[in-house]
């Protein structure tokens, strides 16, 4: 049996009942990651020792009939932004020493070790996770599992490679701008933003209250699962929001009927969209109404924010950086520096006035929501480009933001949204379909994910990289 192509819920369910152990489990995940890593580069590090050695105790808690949490045994990866006790977080920069004591775990990381999961390893972040593509000086280019000639997209693009590659069913990535979700639909997975300060976290984010902490996983019950542990409180994040009313996974259930879903094909006609990628999620939004879902073709009240999350997302670029050297600023990736560089010309004006259109585009998705349940929107307009660039060929974009404008809008409000797998493209690429609810009702975009992954609808689509397929990577 291939455990590696097994949910969480499914691996523990074996466990619960006899038919295999957490060593097993880990040990194939191991070997996925091993043989993934030469094409693919999803991981900093492989913690193996720490691993076999976390797996080996949950057997034997399983053995007595006494795990110790939700997730005991469950092989899970960290994305190289959240602290791992005892190895190195260096966030993809050659500017983090790897010198010091790492003896802290990000909030979500200690709920996990709390619950008995397994840690594979670190996976890979541009630099201090600043754009939606993963590569960085540290650790080069990140690939897609489904064409390695691909990005895999980012920034938590190593997570989403990760999950996509078998090498554990959970993952924790980071979303300040899409970052959970854009990777998540460029390798054919699951990706939720939780609504803000439903995950603590710590250290905070230098992007602020634009950046989440969520779940990476194979399906809406495996994220709800892991949200189910990662949502926890946490002394340290003063931002968080209290336990939630409810386990998530008890949400899962009831279906879509009688939800009002918002279809909005390209935001009003802002964005052009690719037909492939228009195709499939039409296709699947025809199935939400097939379900019982009163679907509607209509768009948010909204112009198109750009400018000001540049403000805001330039200007904690350049927080993070101010008081680094120009030797040490030169061991940076370009295209980071440029944007410190832009964010340090902002002044207080510039960046209370985004914050201005921040809080007029919160307020109107407010009142949209009072309407619809959901916003149902492409996850991106574009399946995976080539990989080691931050932008398509013939882009007339700069920067990453160009590409997603689905995706960072929703940091800007808060709100919870998911991306899920709803098809391929004619070069076998997936393309993803985004859920989005009101701020605190993440239990509806799950519920609407599940729905769709029960009924086939959502489905992760075959790797068919060297990595799966058994020749040498």
């Amino acid at each position: 049996m291939q455990l590696t192509d097994l949910t969480a819920v499914a691996l523990l369910d074996g466990y619960r009942k006899g038919e295999f152990s957490p060593v097993e489990a880990t040990e194939q995940a191991l070997e996925r990651a091993r043989r993934g890593q030469p094409e693919v580069n999803a991981f900093v590090r492989l913690t193996e020792e720490d691993a076999l050695a976390r797996a080996r105790e949950s057997a034997e808690r399983w053995r007595r009939g006494e795990p110790a949490g939700l997730v005991d045994g469950v092989p899970v990866t960290v994305k190289d932004l959240l602290l791992l006790r005892g190895h190195p977080t260096l966030r993809g920069s050659k500017t983090v020493s790897e010198q010091g004591g790492w003896d802290e775990d990000a909030p979500s990381v200690a709920r996990l070790r709390e619950h008995g999961a397994v840690f594979l390893g670190k996976t890979t972040t541009p630099e201090f996770g600043w754009k939606g593509v993963t590569d960085s000086p540290l650790t080069g280019i990140t690939r897609n599992p489904h064409d390695p000639t691909r990005t895999a997209g980012g920034s938590s693009g190593g997570s989403a490679a990760a999950v996509a590659l078998g090498a554990g069913p959970l993952s924790l990535g980071t979303d300040g701008g899409g970052s959970i979700r854009i990777p998540a639909s460029f390798c054919g997975v699951f990706g939720l933003k939780p609504t803000y300060g439903r995950v603590p976290l710590y250290p905070a984010s230098p992007f602020g209250t634009l950046s989440h902490t969520g779940p990476m996983t194979r399906d809406a019950a495996d994220a709800a699962l892991l949200l189910d542990v990662i949502t926890a409180p946490d002394s340290r994040d003063w931002s968080a929001l209290p336990p939630a009313p409810g386990p998530f996974t008890q949400a899962l259930e009831g279906g879509v009927r009688g939800l009002r879903v918002a279809y909005s094909p390209s935001l009003g006609g802002q964005v052009p969209v690719q037909p492939a990628v228009a195709a499939a999620v039409r296709q699947a939004v025809a199935r939400l109404a097939d379900l019982g879902a009163y679907v509607e073709e209509t768009d948010p009240d909204f112009s198109e924010p750009m400018e000001a999350f540049h403000v805001l997302w330039f200007s904690g670029a350049a927080r993070l950086t101010e008081r680094f050297s120009p030797r040490r600023r030169q061991l940076m990736d370009p295209g980071l520096r440029e944007i410190c560089a832009q964010g340090a010309r902002y002044s207080a004006l510039d960046y209370l006035a985004a914050v201005d259109v921040r809080m007029d585009l919160g307020r109107r998705m407010g009142r949209f929501h009072e309407r619809y349940d959901l916003l149902v929107t492409p996850t991106l307009p574009v399946t995976a480009f080539e990989a080691g660039a931050e932008v398509p060929a013939g882009s007339p974009f700069r920067r990453w933001t160009g590409w997603t404008p689905f995706t960072y809008p929703f940091n800007l409000t808060q709100q919870p949204a998911a991306t899920v797998p709803v098809g391929t493209d004619g070069d076998g690429l997936p393309v993803g379909m985004q859920l989005i609810a009101a701020r605190h009702r993440d239990d509806l975009v799950l519920r609407a994910a599940h729905a769709l992954y029960e009924t086939g609808t959502a489905s992760p689509p075959p790797v068919a990289t060297g990595a799966q397929r058994g020749r040498p990577c």
